[in-house]
């Protein structure tokens, strides 16, 4: 699993056919389900919509898979909040199976959320309410009570801690992505606009992440730096390098990262022709002691083409 997926599992005292009406019946689902309802049967292939009692949109989709009473799979886009409503649509599974006499095994996974963080955060907590009123629905008749309004909200440390993880988990993964296309060779002129992209989303990740400091801030800065003189923008990229420099200088980082800004600030003075001060930079760049003796290697096959 990974962060931008939510998994769970729940056992109930009932049959997958009893649990599957209460997933896809109406008459059911308002009574666990913060009373929301489809507005019509859920059909394979088809579009669906549930809504609050009062009739407000709540949430949108297309029906992908119904296999009755084992799997019932929908897209999910929410409609109660603006600012959800504007994310992509992510994906809720459910997979119901016998496991024992009149026991069944619900297990629901909510993946494709990389893109939709307001989603992931909404939905990460709200589907353990959901799921363990539907168990109490169908074991004792009733769904849960709605929480008091004065229970005190204990939970606000630890979103800020998991959406901090899961800023870490999308820096990995677009800074990762980045080298893809950096040796890509060649790159059209979509890969150049796609290589800036995922440069500044790998920025925009590390000033949220979990571990988040000047180390992170200088990585961004660098990987910032080498997509925009790759794409032709040799100015801005010795902006970034300087601030990568700064960053490491004020914060006492040496080993790679400091020879990594420089080597960022030489090829940009080399590319914008200042070969005095790029040679300078590259000087700086090469004479950075390297302890580890991967780290070593690594930097003196990213510095042969110099």
């Amino acid at each position: 699993m990974t962060i931008t997926t939510h998994v769970y599992q729940i056992f109930i005292r009932a049959t997958p056919e009893q649990v599957w009406q209460a997933i896809t019946d109406s008459d059911w689902t308002r009574r666990y389900f913060h009373q929301t309802a489809f507005v019509a049967p859920p059909v394979q292939g088809q579009p669906y919509r549930t809504v609050l009692p009062n009739g407000d949109p709540a949430v949108e989709g297309v029906i992908e898979e119904m296999d009755p009473p084992h799997r019932f799979v929908q897209t999910w886009r929410v409609l109660y909040d603006a600012a959800m409503a504007e994310e992509p649509p992510s994906r809720v599974e459910w997979q119901i199976d016998l496991v024992g006499e009149n026991l069944t095994r619900v297990r629901l996974v909510h993946g494709d959320l990389a893109f939709s963080p307001l989603t992931w955060a909404s939905v990460r907590n709200g589907w353990v309410w959901v799921l363990d009123s539907l168990k109490s629905l169908l074991e004792t008749g009733a769904g849960l009570p709605r929480l008091s309004a004065d229970q005190p909200d204990r939970s606000s440390e630890q979103d800020r801690s998991t959406d901090a993880d899961w800023h870490r988990a999308q820096a990995v993964e677009a800074n990762n992505s980045v080298w893809e296309l950096v040796q890509r060779d060649p790159r059209s002129a979509e890969d150049d606009e796609e290589l800036l992209r995922r440069a500044y989303a790998a920025g925009y990740h590390w000033d949220r992440a979990a571990g988040r400091g000047p180390q992170t801030a200088a990585r961004a800065d660098y990987m910032i730096a080498k997509a925009l003189l790759l794409t032709g923008h040799p100015g801005a990229s010795l902006s970034s390098a300087d601030r990568c420099l700064d960053q490491c200088v004020r914060a006492g980082l040496a080993d790679f990262d400091l020879a990594y800004a420089h080597e960022a600030r030489a090829r940009a003075l080399r590319a914008l022709g200042r070969p005095e001060e790029a040679a300078r930079a590259w000087a700086e760049a090469t004479s950075v002691p390297i302890a580890n003796p991967e780290d070593r290697a690594i930097l003196q096959q990213d510095f042969a083409d110099y």
